[in-house]
Order: C-alpha cells, then sequence, then structure tokens
C-alpha cells in the first residue's frame, strides 16, 4: 500500500520557481513510475509530469511546456517537481500518484481507481 506525502507548496510570486517532493512512507518509490497532477478549486484534476521507473519522463499535458520539470532522487526515494516561471494559473493544490507505469498512473487517476492520495501541497502565485 502507498501512504504518499507531498510538500514544498507555498505563496510565491508571478516568476518565482518552487520544487515540489513527493515520497511514502511505506513503499520505496525508486521501483515505481510516479506522476505529478494539480487540482484548483473548481476545476478537475489535471496531470502534469510522470517519471517512469528508470527515469524518462512522461508529459500528460502541454500545459506547464517545459517550465515543469520531474526528477527522482534515488539515495533520498523522493521525487521532484521543479517548477519554473510560475503563473497565476499554476495555482493549484499539487498531488502524486504512483504505479507501475506512467500510463498506470494515468489510467488510475482518471478512471478514478488510485486512491492512494496523499493530502497534497498547495501552491499560490500571487503578487
Amino acid at each position: 500500500q502507498l501512504q504518499l506525502a507531498e510538500s514544498g507548496g507555498a505563496l510565491v510570486q508571478p516568476g518565482g520557481s518552487l520544487r515540489l517532493s513527493c515520497l511514502d512512507r511505506v513503499s520505496d518509490l525508486n521501483y515505481y513510475a510516479v506522476g505529478w497532477f494539480r487540482q484548483a478549486p473548481g476545476k478537475e484534476r489535471e496531470g502534469l509530469l510522470c517519471i517512469t521507473s528508470t527515469d524518462n519522463t512522461i508529459k500528460y499535458s502541454d500545459s506547464v511546456k517545459d517550465r515543469f520539470t520531474v526528477s527522482r532522487d534515488a539515495a533520498k526515494k523522493t521525487i521532484y517537481l521543479q517548477m519554473n516561471s510560475l503563473k497565476p494559473e499554476d495555482s493549484a493544490k499539487y498531488y502524486c500518484a504512483a504505479d507501475e507505469t506512467c500510463r498506470r498512473v494515468w489510467v488510475g487517476v482518471t478512471s478514478g481507481s488510485f486512491r492512494s492520495w496523499g493530502p497534497g501541497t498547495q501552491v499560490t502565485v500571487s503578487s
């Protein structure tokens, strides 16, 4: 079972940067593909990026273009979402999800079958 936990969210000015972290309290995320998602109030959850278990990046959407990148620190068993050139429309609660492959992450999240959500971390971009 997964016990995901996201951290690193904050209030940041437009144009600023943040790095979000995702780890699991029970499982070793080095064996998982991990996807990042976000949800703003009144909007549907949006898939952003996913990192495979072999550290390839899969884009779930082009909404963040090259401003966001995903990486893994194997020693820390932690997945990062580096967010640069932040815009007010990036304001949302950010979540990570994990499964064997990025496709399974996507299918699990979009079908509603993925239930191991962490609390998320709030990102607010405002001057």
